[in-house]
């Protein structure tokens, strides 16, 4: 029942898409390799220039990975080539173009094509989707575009006036010179910790803002022997060996995040003595060291910022800020300090999406609507209750805090993938999950979550939303969500049979004129280097 791709070139026009992919990070790039090997009709709607997403946007100094190398990587295309146990984001983009150009699915992918907004037609029982490219009517809409992918700005009094350099660290501005200038960096997080040492000895002097003290480890991080790399390309099951124990050993964390907190103690004695063996000055270390208990928060890994901190040409300021003015940052004390451009490290849009306001259901309510109501529930990360048709990678409660999120992603293609196959051999029209379905598992989820670090480790963090839920975090073992996502499991949604719609009413004046059937092509479209 798989409808052909009829037309994929901008022009006048609806155009008629069997599945629509909106992203090509990891999720979307996954999904269009699975759907190409299962052969499916779809297209890949994507913003950027080119694949990659969360990697491709991300280029500031110091950025890198907290995965190891070999777990963050699809199993079907492990990388050969990584020169280091946890990669640089230069790396980690390269190997994701080189498996876009592997698979040949670049030219499925429709680049600089922004999504607007997608409606369920209640009619045609079909998404109706706004780009900037045109319009197009999808049967199936797969989301993959991450939970990275919306920079969270500071609400901040007058940093709009700011006349200097000012940026946010996922649009990093590589034609400002920073060398020489004072700068200052809002935020402590995963992004903050790479970028305060790469730039700290090149600036006059850097403010680092700190609202809340991070857990920081130390970080595992070495060059590959020539050994190991030649083992990796040459000596079967070496990589994927490395790869297993480095997944079991992550696997372990899981006992102490979500379970029996007390298992986390022996990681906090070691991130406070790397806290002891890297600044010597009391006061900074009192200021370094978190009021919460670790992995109440993401734990961050790194063996240059602390030394960085302890640079004399550096200050952490706990204070808050008050005011940005046209040449300075103003903390709560009554403090000024001036500065020549301003680096914004405060994460992003995770449990409140603008692109939720965007995607509206077949009641009418957007998804940001929905989720501003009860909260950002899905079931089991893939599909929500009021948005037929629609699959979700990167969904509720699939986040991690302690392993590759590329193996999550895996365990929801199998799943996306199985659903679209069923929804072809059964003549599916419409499939939605169904309410009492979605709550059940959200139940689940949250009794699961109640004896987490993550709900009592004393601090608030961007993986609870507005209602106190942890709607990011998977709360368990991964091998556990890659059970549940084996096969999708058709009892747990409603459906209706494609013969048994309503027909779609069809006037004589809009009726297409009959035309001759040609087999097009998706025009293919190099990628920007």
């Amino acid at each position: 029942m798989s409808l052909p791709v009829t037309d994929t070139s901008s022009g006048a026009g609806t155009r008629q898409v069997d599945t629509l992919i909106i992203g090509s990070g990891f999720a979307g790039l996954g999904a269009a390799i699975r759907l190409a090997r299962a052969g499916k009709d779809f297209l890949v709607l994507e913003r950027g220039h080119d694949v990659g997403g969360t990697w491709r946007d991300n280029t500031y100094p110091g950025a890198a990975c907290d995965v190891p190398s070999n777990l963050y990587s699809y199993s079907f295309a492990l990388n050969p080539e990584w020169t280091r146990s946890f990669s640089p984001q230069p790396e980690i983009q390269a190997y994701i173009e080189s498996v876009a150009d592997r698979y040949d699915v670049r030219r499925r992918i429709e680049f600089g094509c922004e999504v607007k907004s997608a409606h369920w037609n209640t009619t045609t029982h079909r998404w109706d989707v706004t780009t900037d490219h045109g319009d197009i009517s999808a049967r199936v809409v797969v989301s993959a575009v991450g939970a990275l992918c919306e920079p969270s700005l500071p609400d901040i009094t007058g940093i709009e006036n700011f006349q200097g350099e000012i940026f946010h660290s996922a649009r990093w501005n590589h034609d400002a010179d920073l060398a020489g200038k004072r700068v200052a960096v809002i935020g402590t997080g995963a992004s903050a910790i790479q970028i305060v040492p790469a730039i700290a000895g090149k600036v006059a002097h850097l403010d680092v803002y700190q609202r809340t003290a991070p857990w920081v480890m130390p970080r595992a991080d070495r060059e590959y022997t020539p050994v190991e790399r030649f083992a990796f390309r040459h000596v079967p099951g070496f990589q994927r060996l490395s790869r297993a124990l480095q997944y079991v050993t992550r696997e372990t964390q899981v006992v102490g995040l979500a379970k029996a907190p007390v298992f986390l103690k022996p990681l906090e004695l070691a991130a406070r003595a790397h806290i002891r063996r890297q600044i010597r000055d009391r006061e900074l270390r009192r200021k370094v060291t978190p009021n919460f208990q670790i992995g109440c928060k993401r734990m961050l890994i790194s063996n240059n910022y602390y030394p960085a901190l302890a640079r004399p040409n550096v200050d952490l300021i706990t204070d808050g800020i008050a005011e940005v003015t046209a040449d300075g940052i103003v903390t709560r004390d009554g403090t000024v300090r001036k500065v020549d451009a301003i680096i914004v490290a405060t994460g992003f849009h995770v449990t409140d999406s603008p692109t939720f306001a965007g995607i509206f259901g077949k009641d009418g309510r957007s998804l940001a609507d929905v989720f501003d109501a009860t909260g950002m529930q899905g079931y089991k990360g893939s599909a929500v209750a009021g948005f037929p048709n629609m699959f979700f990678l990167v969904g509720p409660n699939t986040g991690l805090g302690h392993t590759s999120m590329v193996y999550m992603i895996e365990s929801q293609l199998n799943y996306v993938t199985d659903a679209i196959r069923t929804i072809d051999s059964h003549r599916i029209g419409t499939i939605e999950v169904r309410e009492d379905s979605q709550s059940e598992y959200n139940r689940s989820l949250q009794d699961a979550l109640r004896t987490s670090v993550w709900s009592n480790g004393g601090c608030a963090s961007w993986y609870l939303d507005k209602h106190g839920n942890n709607t990011t975090l998977w709360p368990g073992f991964t091998f556990e969500f890659r059970r549940i996502t084996k096969e999708f499991d058709l009892a747990a949604y409603r459906s209706v049979a494609a013969a048994d719609l309503p027909p779609v009413p069809v006037t004589v004046e809009s009726a297409p004129a009959p035309a001759t059937p040609k087999k097009t092509r998706t025009p293919r479209k190099a990628a920007a280097k």
